[in-house]
């Protein structure tokens, strides 16, 4: 599929049908993700997924919005490995997964298959639940799947402000 078309027509799932994933098309999902740039190339990030039933409770438990989807995908980061910006206020944690997620959702298009990046849930308690390590946050939880019958862009989604709206030159 034309890069073009995959950021222009992705949108954000809320209909899955209960057709499994195929291994080698999550293969490529988890592949872009790997291969997604982060500051000072540290690959903080940790990507957990979820797909036993008896893990996916524990994600229905934490969000009202996993849609059916048959695999959810954990992105998390290691605080202990970030870079830190001068002024030691800010770190390339969260941004750096947001990058691997971003990634991975274009890929998951690309595979044919449908997502959604989940924001509506507490990380903490998230990350008690899939017993993850103390020193690692989630960023956001993405739903994958196979679009099920409905499963078509929100009425808004192709609306967009005009570049003059967002961008400033200076």
């Amino acid at each position: 599929m034309e890069f073009t078309d995959v950021v222009k027509n992705r949108y954000s799932c809320k209909v899955y049908s209960d057709r499994a994933v195929e291994s080698e098309k999550l293969q490529a999902v988890l592949e872009a993700g790997r291969v997604a740039p982060t500051a000072k190339n540290l690959q903080e990030q940790r990507i957990y997924v979820i797909q036993s039933q008896q893990m996916l409770k524990k994600i229905d438990e934490c969000t009202v919005c996993r849609y059916g989807a048959p695999v959810v995908i954990a992105v998390a980061y290691d605080r202990n490995n970030v870079y830190s910006y001068p002024g030691d206020r800010y770190n390339s944690g969260a941004e750096d997964a947001t990058i691997v997620a971003t990634q991975m959702i274009l890929a998951a298009y690309n595979e044919g298959l449908g997502s959604c990046w989940l924001n509506r849930f507490d990380p903490d308690e998230t990350a008690k639940a899939l017993g993850l390590p103390e020193n690692e946050t989630i960023v956001m939880l993405m739903d994958i799947g196979y679009p099920g019958e409905g499963g078509v862009p929100l009425a808004k989604h192709f609306d967009r402000k005009p570049l003059e709206e967002t961008v400033t030159y200076l």
